[in-house]
């Protein structure tokens, strides 16, 4: 096959490139461009330059056709505008998964497919295989065997399309071996480290990023103490007459009021913090950590409370809209009133969770076995079968 590889510059891409060639097919070199702005990276350049660079070498090293696609003005719209909008809006967004979904696997595979590429292959820590029902190919998203970098979490938001017109070479390797490989053959990857922060843009002060459109509003910090009434009022046994009336109760979180607590300092925008961040705050005088509980964009105020085991960062269930949830395996897919026992996770490298879900007209609960800390707007829940990632949504 023509196989067109994601080169990134990174140890991943470069030793799944090697594997499809000594596997006998044509294998092309593609480097996605998708970032030129050096000004908010805490790196001493911009990165992209320099994994362009490294990925220009690999593909020389293995003898195969390298070019560079600007992809820039797609992700300032699909990406960046969209994590502008979503952090204004009280959310968090996840640009790995975004960024998957609009960029890697849609204009990149279009771009390659164009090429006349049969299929797509990155350096994912996830795998792909297929089977056949009822006439038709259903292809089935897989963990990655290296648990401490099983990546099928980015990959919740693909399509059946997309995963047949996908390659993971490297997903039945751990990062160990990829990197022992990539040793012996002498790459120049061998021992780059693994890149942090957001999709194609590096390591950011994320305030200082999202600066450049959410402008900074000074507001105050409230403290919520873990014997607020308001977690006993939360705890006391209730009758619920449906099992939905259950499912929105528990999936509501607690609407925190400024007289609830403690004003004990100031920050610079509700916009720029997440739920369950404890850091950057600039909060003293505490025994343990301050996390965050909740954020008010509409009046700025930051809700805290001290210590990881704070009862305001627990909720046993949640909640995502109908137009937000995504199947993997549309065949699959819950009907109305059905419900599904899965594993959940709420954010990557998070142990999976058991849970059941329940499908309604209005979109789906996930009731957990045991409470989860800091559930977040804005993140995607993705669940599991057996090691398999079925679907996932966008937490409401």
């Amino acid at each position: 096959m023509r196989i067109v590889v994601g080169l990134s510059g990174g140890v991943d891409s470069s030793v799944a490139a090697y594997l499809l060639q000594q596997e006998g097919h044509e294998v092309i070199g593609l480097f996605m461009r998708n970032w030129n702005d050096a000004e908010f990276t805490l790196e001493d350049e911009c990165p992209w330059i320099e994994d362009s660079n490294d990925a220009l070498l690999i593909a020389q090293k293995l003898g195969i056709p390298y070019q560079v696609i600007d992809l820039s003005d797609i992700y300032k719209t699909r990406i960046v505008d969209y994590m502008f909008h979503e952090y204004e809006h009280g959310r968090t967004p996840n640009p790995d998964v975004l960024c998957n979904r609009e960029i890697k696997f849609d204009i990149f595979l279009q771009t390659a497919l164009s090429l006349g590429a049969d299929k797509v292959a990155t350096g994912h820590y996830a795998r792909i295989d297929s089977f056949e029902k009822e006439g038709k190919t259903i292809y089935r998203l897989l963990a990655g065997v290296d648990p401490n970098k099983d990546q099928s979490y980015f990959l919740c938001q693909l399509n059946q399309y997309q995963l047949s017109k996908s390659l993971f070479p490297i997903g039945a390797m751990t990062k160990p071996e990829v990197r022992k490989l990539a040793k012996e053959l002498d790459l120049v990857t061998a021992d780059k480290k693994d890149s942090q922060g957001l999709c194609f843009i590096g390591k950011v002060s994320l305030p200082d990023f999202l600066q450049q459109q959410l402008k900074p509003k000074k507001g105050i910090i409230v403290e919520i103490f873990a014997d607020n009434p308001k977690y006993e009022q939360k705890k006391e046994p209730r009758c619920f007459e449906t099992k939905k009336e259950e499912l929105n109760y528990l999936s509501t979180p607690i609407t925190y009021e400024k007289e609830d607590g403690k004003p004990i300092g100031e920050h610079q925008g509700a916009h720029y913090v997440t739920i369950g961040q404890r850091k950057g705050l600039g909060i003293g005088g505490h025994i343990e950590p301050c996390f965050v509980l909740d954020t008010d964009v509409q009046n700025n105020i930051i809700y805290v409370g001290e210590g990881k085991d704070h009862p305001g960062l627990f909720r046993k269930a949640l909640f995502i809209k109908e137009n937000e949830v995504h199947w993997v395996r549309e065949d699959l897919k819950l009907k109305e009133r059905q419900h599904m026992e899965a594993e959940v996770r709420i954010r990557y490298r998070q142990a999976l969770q058991k849970a059941i879900l329940y499908q309604f007209e209005e979109g789906i609960f996930i009731q957990f076995e045991t409470p989860q800390s800091a559930i977040t707007r804005g993140q995607f829940a993705a669940w599991y079968i057996e090691g398999e990632l079925i679907g996932s949504g966008v937490i409401s």
